[in-house]
């Protein structure tokens, strides 16, 4: 055999097992691929966690919410109402003051002068008027022997007398009056400002200026507004007794006292549409005070038995609203619901759930109808989860 006959030979075999091996590989994969696709495969059915919360039958309060300022029940600018020199100030600024109390004593000399020389004028009127009136007697007794002339002259000189008695008790009791002023004291009770006028000071009752300012705090007045459209239903329930107004921070976080509405105002604001009410507290802890800016709640009604969720249960959709409750088998279900009230975090709903039902109140941005789901209650953050699943 010839040497290129012998490589022919080579080729061949080495083509053929190469063609085999290449054969086999194939087959090998393919059968390996088919017993993997033929092996079953689990369904993952992961549980979405969730917080619920019962739906309830209860009161539902309806409150007006509005902005308010307090102002002091009653304000005075303390003035004098006597010229003079002030000697003492009996008073410290911001001092709860009471009604009567001392504040400022002005120099009373000039006054207490006045008033002596009164009291000695109806002295010296009071001896004319005695030994006029004994003169009357005499010119009685002497009969046909005095002249009827004289002695209605002297009857006419008792009169003069005792009319100008009469002027010196007036004369005295105007005396008093100016001496008292000279002690400025104040009106009623309650919190002094800062003061105007200091020791040394000519003050008199022509100026403007006072002494100092008195708020009245206990009791204390809130004034808010509210829109015309709601005047109805304040009306009526101011007619059915004295609505409970709450007086909160700004923020309406915080709530400062609580009070009643006194009195609606006789007009409505044309050009804002609303009315101005005015609610009294008792404040007896001084939380409210003159001129500071607070939230208003104002009881109107209270609906009974009202179907009542938690304001994070209720879901905005391009539908409209809903919410998700949680099943027996503890899948997700879309209800569409119908809300008219909500305050405080809670939600009346009139239409699409029913008392004693469970929808969830947090994590429904995972949830959708049929979703598999995982409860906790809301209102406590011991609760475990449990999960149910088919």
């Amino acid at each position: 055999m010839s040497r290129s006959h012998t490589v022919r030979w080579v080729l061949l075999l080495a083509a053929i097992a190469a063609l085999g091996y290449l054969g086999w590989q194939r087959f090998h994969g393919e059968n390996h691929a088919v017993q993997a696709n033929a092996q079953p495969r689990a369904p993952a059915r992961v549980a979405v966690p969730v917080k619920i919360a019962p739906v309830e039958k209860a009161d539902f309060p309806v409150y007006l919410t509005g902005l308010g300022t307090v102002q002091g029940f009653n304000t005075v600018l303390v003035r004098t109402r006597v010229d003079g020199q002030i000697n003492r100030i009996a008073f410290q600024e911001g001092q709860l003051v009471k009604e009567g109390d001392t504040l400022v004593e002005i120099d009373s000399r000039p006054f207490q002068a006045a008033l002596d020389q009164a009291k000695a004028k109806k002295a010296q009127d009071q001896a004319n008027l005695a030994n006029a009136n004994l003169d009357l007697q005499r010119s009685t007794r002497l009969g046909e022997f005095a002249t009827r002339q004289q002695t209605d002259t002297q009857r006419a000189l008792v009169a003069q007398l005792t009319a100008q008695v009469a002027g010196d008790d007036a004369a005295i009791a105007n005396a008093q009056t100016q001496l008292d002023y000279a002690t400025v004291k104040a009106p009623f009770s309650g919190i002094a400002g800062i003061r105007q006028v200091d020791v040394g000071n000519i003050v008199n009752a022509a100026t403007q200026t006072g002494i100092v300012t008195i708020a009245q705090i206990e009791p204390i007045a809130v004034i808010f507004t509210a829109p015309e459209d709601q005047l109805p239903d304040i009306k009526a329930a101011l007619a059915a007794g004295s609505p409970k107004t709450i007086a909160l921070s700004t923020d309406g976080k915080r709530v400062l006292s609580t009070g009643k509405l006194s009195l609606i105002n006789n007009q409505v604001d044309t050009s804002s549409g609303t009315v101005r009410l005015k609610a009294v507290f008792d404040n007896k802890d001084h939380t409210l005070w003159p001129g500071q800016s607070v939230s208003t709640r104002l009881l109107v009604a209270t609906l009974k038995d009202a179907t009542v969720v938690p304001d994070d249960a209720v879901q905005h959709g391009p539908d409209g609203l809903y919410a998700y409750t949680v099943n027996k088998e503890n899948k997700a279900e879309l209800r569409k619901i119908k809300v008219t009230r909500s305050i405080d975090g809670r939600s009346v709903v009139d239409e699409g759930l029913a008392p004693g039902e469970q929808v969830v109140s947090a994590g429904q941005f995972k949830v959708q109808p049929g979703t598999l789901v995982t409860t906790s209650a809301a209102s406590s953050d011991q609760a475990q989860a449990k999960v149910t699943g088919e």
